[in-house]
């Protein structure tokens, strides 16, 4: 069964729902702040991310943040925004920054639903997936970079591949 066949379809079904539901599903530990925001938290590999969803009516937005926190030594953030720059150059679908003020690497996405386009749950399920998954691949070179003499270059080596195809 789908995860488009939990729900019925209509206008009135709001995103922040459909998250809930998936993480009730996936049994992610979770906590609706508000109508229009939720944050929860998703084990991975390397450790667990925080992620927050917000749903803007104004402009039609679902804005996606995963975060795991980070203390590069000051004197290697120069090397981290240019590990951010070269990592940025292999997302096609959102991006990483570093918030230096909260000591956070942020994953960040807005997926734009303008016109009452109304996202399913794959959709969004997708987005999570592709939040978690993304900042697995590149954690190992954020930490080569931040705590090795590696240069960027250097660390984006280890940065797990996408894999294609099947096995």
């Amino acid at each position: 069964m789908s995860l488009a066949e939990d729900f019925l379809i209509s206008d009135e079904l709001h995103p922040i729902d459909i998250v809930e539901t998936l993480a009730e599903h996936h049994e992610w530990d979770f906590d609706r702040i508000a109508e229009d925001q939720i944050a929860m938290a998703v084990t991975g590999q390397w450790r667990t991310y925080s992620i927050t969803l917000a749903w803007s009516a104004g402009d039609e937005t679902l804005r996606l943040i995963c975060t795991f926190e980070m203390e590069p030594p000051e004197d290697r953030m120069a090397e981290i925004y240019e590990a951010l720059n070269r990592v940025n150059d292999c997302c096609w679908a959102g991006a990483f920054t570093y918030w230096a003020e909260q000591k956070l690497m942020v994953w960040r996405y807005g997926l734009v639903l303008a016109g009452g386009q109304i996202a399913g749950p794959e959709q969004i399920d997708r987005l999570i997936t592709t939040a978690v998954v993304t900042s697995e691949r590149f954690y190992p070179a954020f930490q080569l970079v931040a705590w090795s003499d590696k240069t960027p270059a250097q660390a984006m080596q280890v940065a797990i591949a996408e894999a294609y195809g099947r096995a």
